[in-house]
């Protein structure tokens, strides 16, 4: 059977002053938070994330996501779509390593060397940092 690669499900994000943006998955029970837009959102793709594939390989039925059009939000409320990734979230859980080839100046590499800098770790890291993970 085909996995759905990319899952699009609608979030209510509460804003209450002095508090922390609430974000709730009408569809399927869950909720997360935010400081911010960005950091709810970031939030919520995430639980979304490992909402759906704990379902996924339990072997749940997924429910269909309402329309955003028909979530029904209070005025202090925003009905918001967010979208997930799956093979991304999939590949994150099995935890081996690939190879890969780069590229970077000699004398940059040669001040790595004399610093016994691991470029695995760093490149590791670095990608984490970007990518918010």
């Amino acid at each position: 059977m085909k996995k759905t690669e990319r899952y699009f499900y609608p979030a209510v994000f509460t804003y209450e002053p002095g508090q922390e943006i609430a974000v709730v998955f009408p569809d399927l029970g869950c909720a997360t938070s935010g400081t911010n837009d960005d950091d709810a959102l970031l939030s919520a793709r995430e639980l979304l994330g490992c909402v759906l594939s704990g379902m996924e390989e339990d072997g749940e039925d997924i429910p269909s996501p309402t329309p955003l059009a028909q979530v029904q939000v209070e005025s202090n409320e925003r009905a918001v779509l967010i979208d997930v990734y799956m093979p991304s979230v999939r590949q994150a859980r099995v935890n081996r390593s690939v190879s890969r080839t780069v590229t970077l100046p000699a004398w940059l590499n040669a001040a790595a060397a004399e610093h016994n800098v691991n470029f695995s770790q760093v490149l590791q890291d670095a990608l984490r940092e970007r990518l918010h993970v």
